[in-house]
């Protein structure tokens, strides 16, 4: 008998013993969020790396030009790290201005234009961090310095003319229809070169560059990656590039840039 009214007592108590245990709040992904990040600022201060790699593309617009590039990078330290880059950009001249004929809808005319030119480098550059991660917002601000191999490829820019026979067909200036490549810009029935034209006479010109630049990164501690990146690049190649008649030609190119990035970071 006494041990069926302790076994009652004990039912009839349990709710208000069970009620008077606090329940615990989940965490809101803010909140989850916010606690990473500090684990992760707390690790890299005791020199523990969070993210050992990372792969990043970019789009790149300069004074004179376009381009994009690839990046994968490796973390030496949590203060440094080495970036593997691929870079291909098309580089305008100041001088080139482009005008619409009157034949069809053809491929606009830049007179006296010789070569598109494509700079592509292969190069590696070391990052430094200068600005604080631990901070609340997770913006890092790393200095990068670089060097490599740049490969001018330049593609002729033939242009459709008709000649004597009435027929049509592509000529470039370097070639033995440079005549009629100079007086087509006088036709109104000339057209432009289309994307597809040129790459079969495409010449190579060797140099070397190195590239300078400041890269502020926002979200630091996240696996994707957005940055931007601002910076400049020196380039000289083996010989002068031609790219445009009656004006001179160079060989040293120094250029200013801003680039927008966006990756992905990984663990190990």
């Amino acid at each position: 008998m006494k041990q069926l009214i302790f076994i009652l007592l004990a039912i009839s108590l349990s709710p208000a013993v069970m009620a008077q245990e606090p329940t615990k709040k989940p965490k809101s992904k803010k909140e989850q969020k916010r606690d990473r990040i500090n684990a992760l600022a707390r690790q890299e201060e005791e020199g523990i790396i969070a993210y050992k790699k990372h792969f990043a593309t970019g789009l790149k617009l300069s004074n004179d030009g376009y381009g994009f590039f690839l990046e994968k990078g490796k973390a030496k330290s949590v203060k440094k790290a080495m970036l593997f880059q691929f870079e291909f950009d098309e580089r305008k001249h100041p001088k080139e201005v482009k005008r619409r004929t009157a034949f069809g809808s053809g491929a606009a005319l830049s007179y006296g234009k010789l070569n598109f030119f494509y700079p592509v480098k292969l190069g590696v550059q070391e990052q430094f961090l200068l600005g604080n991660k631990s901070n609340k917002n997770g913006v890092s601000v790393t200095g990068n310095i670089g060097a490599g191999l740049c490969i001018g490829l330049l593609r002729p820019y033939e242009i459709q003319i008709m000649d004597t026979s009435g027929k049509r067909r592509y000529v470039q200036y370097n070639s033995p229809d440079s005549a009629y490549f100079l007086n087509a810009f006088g036709d109104p029935n000339t057209t432009g070169p289309s994307f597809g034209t040129g790459w079969n006479h495409l010449k190579i010109t060797p140099g070397i560059y190195i590239k300078p630049a400041l890269r502020f990164d926002y979200g630091s501690y996240n696996e994707m990656i957005n940055a931007i990146e601002v910076g400049v690049c020196a380039e000289i190649y083996s010989k002068k590039i031609p790219q445009m008649l009656y004006n001179k030609q160079k060989q040293f190119f120094f250029s200013a840039y801003f680039s927008l990035i966006f990756g992905k970071r990984k663990g190990h």
